[in-house]
């Protein structure tokens, strides 16, 4: 388990960046796999995700999680939400008895916390949701309607810039929205470069002057920690799990 320093300080949240560890899951989603689209046994995904409630000491019920789609919508659980799919790729609350969770491989997950107006959120941001504005989207809807707001956001483990190599189609499609998304590629050799993830979700969250942390793992790398779809793809591997990161407002 995997924490934030800032929203640690904050005695009005809970939240956590979990790892793969800790679970009932075997094989190759071994062993905290909270990931209801994998192949998993689903007796054991359920295990695993009453578990992290017990862990955010929520019932599992009032654990929300979404169906993602990398796309870049963002759904408020309001007080008389049923328990209704919730297709989007971020959520907010200003529940109190609810926990909100986002399961990634790779992708970034990102925890808010609205300190002013005790509001939580969470983001699913692979680079899709990124590059299509779900960052913009989520803090738009945090600040619709306030005064003033006092946003925070950690950035938790997802892919590391030397793990993600792509081809030149991705980098010219980056290219082609500004030129300034130069800055988020490394050269690799003449056909692939690496991407900065990370910096491209951290810049996003910065434009909407957000105070901003990191939980600076590589979720490729540290195959003890965290499930990976790129490394199942490079390992040839027939799925992978999902690691899921959470926030509530106690």
């Amino acid at each position: 388990m995997f924490y934030s320093t800032k929203l640690k300080k904050f005695k009005q949240i809970k939240h956590c960046f979990f790892s793969k560890r800790g679970g009932y899951s075997s094989g190759v989603y071994k062993s905290l796999n909270c990931g209801r689209g994998s192949r998993d046994k689903t007796k054991n995904v359920e295990k695993n995700l009453l578990l992290v409630a017990e862990k955010m000491k929520v019932k599992r019920t009032n654990l929300i999680l979404m169906h993602q789609t990398h796309s870049n919508k963002v759904i408020e659980i309001k007080k008389d939400f049923s328990k209704r799919k919730v297709k989007s790729d971020a959520i907010i609350t200003k529940n109190k008895n609810i926990a909100l969770g986002v399961v990634t491989a790779d992708c970034v997950p990102v925890l808010i916390y609205d300190k002013k107006n005790k509001i939580v959120g969470c983001i699913h941001a692979g680079w899709k949701g990124a590059f299509s504005g779900v960052i913009k989207n989520t803090i738009s809807k945090i600040k619709k309607g306030k005064k003033q707001t006092q946003i925070y956001a950690s950035i938790g483990p997802c892919i590391g810039n030397k793990s993600y190599e792509v081809g030149l189609d991705f980098y010219k499609k980056f290219i082609s929205r500004s030129k300034k998304n130069k800055s988020y590629f490394t050269f690799k050799n003449k056909n692939k470069k690496f991407f900065n993830l990370r910096k491209f979700v951290c810049d996003k969250l910065k434009l909407q002057n957000v105070k901003i942390d990191h939980v600076n793992r590589d979720t490729f790398k540290e195959s003890h920690n965290f499930f990976s779809f790129r490394r199942t793809s490079v390992l040839k591997e027939s799925d992978y799990g999902r690691c899921i990161s959470v926030i509530r407002l106690i």
